[in-house]
């Protein structure tokens, strides 16, 4: 009796609820980079603040 109401296009349609298809994988993976990139600036920040010694080019 199951056959009767088996629908013919379930396999067809089947990726659509695959998980990356989710609005929470796009929001997740939509700056792929941005994490990485904004660590690199906030130490590459740091260490000019701190870690470079002042130079003495004589100017004001």
């Amino acid at each position: 009796m199951s056959q009767l109401y088996r629908d013919p296009w379930a396999k067809r349609e089947a990726w659509r609820k695959h998980p990356i298809f989710s609005h929470g994988f796009y929001f997740r993976h939509m700056f792929p980079g941005l994490t990485l990139g904004v660590s690199a600036f906030v130490v590459y920040c740091a260490w000019e603040k701190f870690g470079k010694k002042p130079s003495s080019h004589g100017g004001h």
